[in-house]
């Protein structure tokens, strides 16, 4: 039994971790770990800690520590692997989901762990035996069942899939996820195979599973005020805002910061694609959806009205580092692309901390971009509810482009439009357009980028598409669905002329 002044001492170190304030939540855990320095969990939430206050280094000491003290404690470390996870250090992740498993021989969670991360890695053979483990310790087991026919689908064994999810969902799994998860796979196989209707059918299945489990009418009001406010705001301003916030800002007292440029547009608009090609050249390093602007930057920009140049120079460079932690000494020299659909509706942000950037705005038929983010089985937050139907989807396509086409009347900074379809039908041609708007040349690696993408891991919900080269069968996906579009077709016509696309 541990002494009361401890216990309460735990307590109140959990209270800060929870409520996010780390720099205090650190100096309690270093007081909690020098009394009792053999205690696992201590050490893992103290690196919790370090992680949320971003001191990187100082995480990793303590989850280390953690195993060490509880090396056959399988749900520890299988916990800190998702830390690592979270990190975006998929290696360390590995490492850990490996241990754990070790630890469990007949663990079935830490197995599925690793089996993801294989495959976001494209590692599918390994993948494939992880799954085989978890089978020979559970025929049975959910998960390991849907993760064989993901496995299926991505090696275009499209028959087997099918078979093996529709038996799953038969058998009604008991596990939410693989409830809802498996319609969202088996939707895919049946779109890739011409059979629209039924697709659909089982997305709507999904969904409403989806619905079951938390309050979407909360997340849907939370994102409409969050939303509303945004467009109102970037309506409001003049034309020439930039250039009066240049005013508080001028050049001579930014403090330099390596060259950056932001690429944006809405979710499945083709923005990995354009990341991928872009990174593929030497002298640029693209991020797939850092976490840098909304998980540090945003945050830290929101907490105070003062924006004087000190207090601005110190959020470009806490952003800065941010990137530099994810990209590692590789990326030095490099010009830093930040690929992240979501945040273009706070472009009015990155453009009041970085004068200087440069944005590239990736466009697609609206109608495809719908009907794409409606196939889409991603984590549900105030964003993503939007994506649970149609009307929502069409909804969060006009609040999102209605700030850009407000910011790009804006004047003093350098835009970019870069269409989909135009990087389909001539791929080296817009890549080439796009990398010169940067203020580089085209270099002949980006014609092959698809190599280097199915070499490291990508954090889009589509990481599977940009690892072959560009083809052409999702340019007009939506008419095979327009019956089911219907409803929203007007809804998305005005957006469809502003941005080239016919509509009869």
């Amino acid at each position: 039994m541990l002494p009361a002044d401890f216990q309460k001492g735990l307590k109140e170190a959990r209270e800060l971790l929870h409520s996010h304030r780390f720099a205090q939540a650190l100096q309690a855990y270093e007081r909690l770990t020098r009394q009792n320095p053999t205690v696992a969990v201590l050490w893992f939430e103290y690196g919790n800690a370090a992680a949320g206050a971003r001191a990187f280094d100082l995480a990793d000491q303590a989850w280390s520590k953690a195993v060490a003290h509880a090396p056959g404690n399988a749900e520890l470390i299988g916990l800190i692997g998702h830390q690592y996870q979270g990190l975006r250090l998929p290696e360390k992740a590995r490492a850990c989901f490996a241990q754990a498993a070790v630890a469990d021989p007949r663990g079935i969670n830490p197995r599925i762990s690793l089996a993801v991360l294989q495959e976001k890695n494209h590692l599918l053979a390994e993948a494939r035996a992880t799954v085989g483990q978890c089978l020979a310790i559970d025929p049975r087991d959910d998960q390991a069942r849907y993760f064989q026919a993901v496995l299926d689908r991505r090696e275009n064994q499209l028959e087997l899939a099918e078979q093996r999810l529709r038996d799953l969902v038969a058998s009604q799994p008991r596990h939410p996820f693989v409830r809802y998860a498996a319609r969202y796979e088996l939707a895919q196989v049946l779109d890739r195979t011409d059979r629209f209707d039924e697709a659909m059918r089982l997305l709507g299945e999904a969904k409403d599973i989806v619905r079951t489990l938390t309050d979407t009418d909360l997340l849907c009001r939370a994102y409409d005020k969050d939303a509303d406010g945004a467009r109102r705001f970037t309506r409001s301003q003049p034309a020439d805002i930039l250039s009066k916030w240049a005013g508080f800002f001028p050049e001579v007292k930014r403090e330099a910061i390596p060259r950056l440029a932001f690429l944006g547009g809405h979710p499945r608009s083709g923005t990995t694609l354009v990341e991928q090609i872009l990174d593929a050249h030497t002298g640029i390093a693209a991020l797939d959806e850092p976490t840098a602007f909304q998980d540090v930057l945003q945050p830290a920009f929101f907490k105070s009205g003062e924006l004087s140049s000190p207090r601005l120079n110190s959020l470009r460079q806490m952003y800065v580092q941010t990137l530099r932690h994810e990209l590692g000494p590789t990326a030095e020299g490099k010009l830093l692309v930040d690929k992240n659909p979501s945040p273009t509706a706070r472009l009015p942000v990155w453009l009041r901390v970085f004068p200087e950037l440069k944005v590239i705005i990736a466009l697609r038929d609206p109608r495809d971009v719908v009907l794409s983010c409606y196939f889409q089985n991603i984590p549900l937050n105030a964003t993503n509810v939007n994506f649970l139907s149609l009307e929502r989807l069409a909804k969060h396509y006009a609040d999102l482009m209605d700030i850009w086409l407000a910011v790009r009347e804006w004047s003093g900074f350098a835009w970019l439009e870069t269409r989909y379809e135009d990087t389909v039908a001539d791929m080296e041609r817009e890549g080439r357009r796009v990398t010169e708007f940067l203020g580089l040349t085209w270099h002949e690696e980006q014609a092959r980028f698809y190599e280097k993408s199915s070499k490291k891991q990508l954090y889009s919900p589509t990481y599977q598409d940009v690892t072959r080269p560009v083809y052409s069968r999702s340019v007009a996906r939506w008419r095979a669905y327009e019956r089911h579009l219907a409803p929203i077709l007007p809804a998305l016509e005005n957006y469809c002329r502003i941005f080239g696309y016919a509509t009869v």
